[in-house]
Protein backbone atom coordinates (compact mmCIF):
# COMPACT_ATOMS: atom_id res chain seq x y z
CA UNK A 1 0.00 0.00 0.00
CA UNK A 2 1.43 3.35 -1.04
CA UNK A 3 0.73 6.21 1.33
CA UNK A 4 0.89 9.74 -0.08
CA UNK A 5 1.25 11.40 3.33
CA UNK A 6 -2.39 12.29 3.71
CA UNK A 7 -4.35 11.01 6.70
CA UNK A 8 -7.66 9.38 5.89
CA UNK A 9 -10.73 9.78 8.05
CA UNK A 10 -10.41 6.11 8.97
CA UNK A 11 -6.76 6.58 10.03
CA UNK A 12 -7.77 9.51 12.22
CA UNK A 13 -10.66 7.59 13.75
CA UNK A 14 -8.39 4.61 14.48
CA UNK A 15 -5.80 6.90 16.06
CA UNK A 16 -8.39 8.58 18.30
CA UNK A 17 -9.83 5.20 19.31
CA UNK A 18 -6.37 3.94 20.26
CA UNK A 19 -5.66 7.12 22.24
CA UNK A 20 -8.92 6.74 24.18
CA UNK A 21 -8.16 3.09 24.89
CA UNK A 22 -4.65 3.97 26.12
CA UNK A 23 -6.15 6.68 28.35
CA UNK A 24 -8.67 4.21 29.80
CA UNK A 25 -5.86 1.75 30.53
CA UNK A 26 -3.86 4.49 32.25
CA UNK A 27 -6.95 5.43 34.31
CA UNK A 28 -7.43 1.80 35.31
CA UNK A 29 -3.78 1.59 36.38
CA UNK A 30 -3.79 4.78 38.49
CA UNK A 31 -7.30 4.96 40.00
CA UNK A 32 -6.18 3.02 43.08
CA UNK A 33 -3.70 5.79 43.92
CA UNK A 34 -6.46 8.36 44.51
CA UNK A 35 -9.21 9.02 47.04
CA UNK A 36 -11.71 11.08 45.01
CA UNK A 37 -13.32 11.21 41.59
CA UNK A 38 -14.29 14.74 40.53
CA UNK A 39 -16.40 15.65 37.51
CA UNK A 40 -16.89 19.14 36.15
CA UNK A 41 -18.54 20.27 32.94
CA UNK A 42 -15.19 20.22 31.11
CA UNK A 43 -13.00 17.65 32.87
CA UNK A 44 -12.81 14.44 34.87
CA UNK A 45 -10.21 14.22 37.65
CA UNK A 46 -8.84 11.81 40.20
CA UNK A 47 -7.43 13.53 43.29
CA UNK A 48 -6.22 12.93 46.83
CA UNK A 49 -7.34 16.29 48.20
CA UNK A 50 -10.50 18.18 47.24
CA UNK A 51 -11.68 21.55 48.50
CA UNK A 52 -15.02 22.68 47.07
CA UNK A 53 -16.35 26.11 48.04
CA UNK A 54 -19.65 27.69 47.05
CA UNK A 55 -19.14 31.37 46.26
CA UNK A 56 -21.37 34.21 45.19
CA UNK A 57 -20.75 37.49 43.44
CA UNK A 58 -23.31 39.99 42.17
CA UNK A 59 -26.11 37.57 42.97
CA UNK A 60 -24.54 34.72 40.97
CA UNK A 61 -23.55 31.47 42.68
CA UNK A 62 -20.47 29.64 41.45
CA UNK A 63 -18.13 26.92 42.63
CA UNK A 64 -14.43 27.19 43.34
CA UNK A 65 -12.75 23.81 43.29
CA UNK A 66 -9.16 23.17 44.36
CA UNK A 67 -7.54 19.80 43.88
CA UNK A 68 -4.12 18.58 44.98
CA UNK A 69 -2.19 15.54 43.83
CA UNK A 70 -4.43 14.98 40.84
CA UNK A 71 -4.72 13.14 37.54
CA UNK A 72 -6.65 14.64 34.60
CA UNK A 73 -8.67 12.60 32.09
CA UNK A 74 -7.63 14.35 28.88
CA UNK A 75 -6.49 12.41 25.85
CA UNK A 76 -4.65 15.43 24.45
CA UNK A 77 -2.54 16.19 27.55
CA UNK A 78 0.95 14.78 27.56
CA UNK A 79 1.28 15.17 31.35
CA UNK A 80 -1.86 14.06 33.15
CA UNK A 81 -0.45 14.05 36.69
CA UNK A 82 -0.69 17.55 38.19
CA UNK A 83 0.35 18.96 41.55
CA UNK A 84 -2.63 21.30 41.90
CA UNK A 85 -5.72 22.35 39.98
CA UNK A 86 -8.07 25.29 40.46
CA UNK A 87 -11.45 25.30 38.70
CA UNK A 88 -14.05 28.07 38.83
CA UNK A 89 -17.40 27.14 37.32
CA UNK A 90 -21.07 28.07 37.31
CA UNK A 91 -21.94 24.48 36.36
CA UNK A 92 -22.43 21.43 38.54
CA UNK A 93 -19.47 19.77 40.23
CA UNK A 94 -19.65 16.14 41.34
CA UNK A 95 -17.24 14.84 44.00
CA UNK A 96 -17.25 11.18 45.02
CA UNK A 97 -15.03 9.45 47.53
CA UNK A 98 -13.63 6.21 46.17
CA UNK A 99 -14.07 3.05 48.23
CA UNK A 100 -10.69 1.63 49.17
CA UNK A 101 -10.38 -2.11 48.84
CA UNK A 102 -9.50 -3.66 52.17
CA UNK A 103 -6.02 -5.08 52.40
CA UNK A 104 -5.92 -8.84 52.62
CA UNK A 105 -3.03 -10.49 54.42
Amino acid sequence: MVHDGRVSAEDLENYETEMELALYREYRDVVGLFSYVVETERRFYLANHVDLQVRSAAGEVYFELRLADAWVWDVYRSARFVKSVRVVTFKDVNVEELAKAELQL
